[in-house]
């Protein structure tokens, strides 16, 4: 699922126009994106947590030229830990649940 059909599903659901709705995932996209770039964290309640958290420097190499070791710096990223509902709702998939994109 991308962005657009989220939205063309949501439309259907509500009969909200598509645009308005777009705009109001973006909104929220926006809004998720700046409080992580701003250095806070985001819960939604039974649906997960998205954190950041700060990835050690470490040695890498190049599975070509193994002799060769590169440094690969400290830097942040983020995490998402999942709620207790999204959990069990997962739990309950086999692997023939699964679409590969």
């Amino acid at each position: 699922m991308v962005k657009r059909d989220l939205v063309v599903k949501i439309a259907k659901e509500t009969g909200y126009p598509q645009r308005e709705v777009m705009d109001i995932v973006q909104r929220f996209l926006d809004g998720v994106t700046d409080e992580l770039s701003a250095g806070g964290n985001i819960e939604f309640r039974n649906f997960g947590v998205f954190e950041l958290v700060t990835r050690k420097a470490r040695i890498g190499r190049n599975p070509r030229k193994a002799e060769v070791a590169i440094e690969i710096p400290e830097r942040v990223v983020v995490k998402f830990r999942p709620g207790k509902v999204l959990r069990e709702k997962v739990d309950q998939l086999s692997a023939s649940d699964i679409v590969e994109s």
